[in-house]
């Protein structure tokens, strides 16, 4: 572990002299890089310089312990080292952390669809309630959130919204509401006062960076039509409204919601690629899966994986069997109890499956 420790200290060096070079500033890909390297390991490199001065502070106190006979020295320098030990141990914590294997998509921007599932209008009022949900929790993490497409029902419902929520490490934080999400409370049309229960489905993708992945153009067929809908006359005249086909995966994106055919288009590219790059990386995890039970948000997004159950003012995340009776609040966007915990479980997941030694 040390060896690795090291290494990153030099390389977290070597990344600064080249951020430094005048060939690198440059260029603007090659620094963009450097930069985003740099700002992953700066944490790491803190804390593992100063687990080192701890070991020798450490190394240090023992050996006076050792050498002197003052007894007021003495019981300082005993004070100090239990300190430095208890520092010790919460940093080799930190450390290893630190050092579980990260998801490359953490840092990055989302795009989420919600979407009314089982239970008719009351679904789709759902999916307007998790839509709230989700903005004031962004609105509250200092993010900013974009609907790119909504699909709204007569009664204020939402049959499908995507919407782009973007800011510091948004998708390290939401991943983990991939899934079936289950509402169970007594209707506004329900006379008789009954309890229904029904579902509305969360799908969290990271955007797609061209970095990362660029969709061939030979796979994509463009359709283009007549919007539909408000914008006055200029719908009925110009076919700005775009469907983009992925003919690979057979996967479709429209949008119609911009005025040009161009703006259009790149708002249903970024759906697209999304969406294409998202069952790419599902497709693999999968195969994964079967080898090894991973840690929470891996699972089948049929899969139900949380009850906001409204009569008795609860919210269960069944994954983890955390329960809060909180409902209002959670759903006015105090999402942090909940999100802690499954980054904690996660975690807690993957030092299980590294099963190697503590620092």
């Amino acid at each position: 572990m040390f060896e690795q420790l090291d290494s990153l200290i030099i390389r977290y060096e070597e990344i600064n002299e080249m951020l430094a070079d005048p060939e690198v500033i440059s260029d603007s890909d090659r620094l963009r890089e450097l930069t985003i390297e740099e700002a992953d390991l700066r944490p790491k490199v803190q804390k593992i310089k100063r687990y080192k001065e701890v070991e020798e502070e450490i190394k240090d106190t023992e050996e006076l312990l050792h050498d002197t006979s003052d007894e007021d020295l003495t019981e300082m320098a005993k004070e100090e080292l239990t300190s430095l030990k208890e520092e010790k141990e919460t940093l080799e914590e930190e450390i290893t952390l630190l050092m579980l294997p990260e998801d490359p998509n953490d840092g990055k921007n989302i795009i989420m669809e919600i979407r009314g599932a089982a239970g008719g209008d009351e679904a789709q009022l759902f999916a307007g309630d998790l839509l709230n949900m989700y903005t004031h929790y962004a609105d509250k993490q200092g993010w900013r959130t974009e609907v790119l497409d909504a699909n709204i029902t007569g009664i204020g419902g939402y049959k499908e919204v995507t919407l782009m929520i973007t800011g510091q490490n948004v998708y390290s934080k939401l991943k983990f509401e991939n899934g079936a999400h289950r509402v169970q409370r007594v209707p506004e049309t329900e006379s008789q006062g009954r309890v229904h229960t029904s579902t509305a489905t969360v799908v969290v993708m990271p955007e797609v960076e061209e970095v990362d992945f660029e969709l061939d153009p030979k796979d994509i067929q463009m359709d283009v039509f007549r919007a539909s809908g408000a914008g006055g006359q200029h719908v009925n005249k110009t076919e700005s409204a775009v469907r983009l086909t992925h003919l690979p995966t057979g996967i479709v994106v429209s949008m119609q919601d911009q005025r040009s055919q161009q703006q259009n288009r790149d708002k249903a590219m970024k759906i697209l690629s999304a969406r294409v790059y998202d069952k790419i990386s599902s497709e693999a995890q999968a195969e994964i899966d079967q080898e090894r039970k991973l840690a929470v948000g891996t699972g089948d997004r049929s899969e139900r994986i949380r009850t906001y159950n409204y009569p008795q003012n609860r919210v269960t995340d069944h994954r983890i069997g955390l329960t809060i009776q909180q409902l209002d609040s959670i759903m006015g966007g105090n999402l942090d109890e909940i999100v802690d915990a499954l980054v904690l479980y996660d975690q807690t997941q993957k030092l299980e499956e590294l099963n190697g030694p503590s620092i």
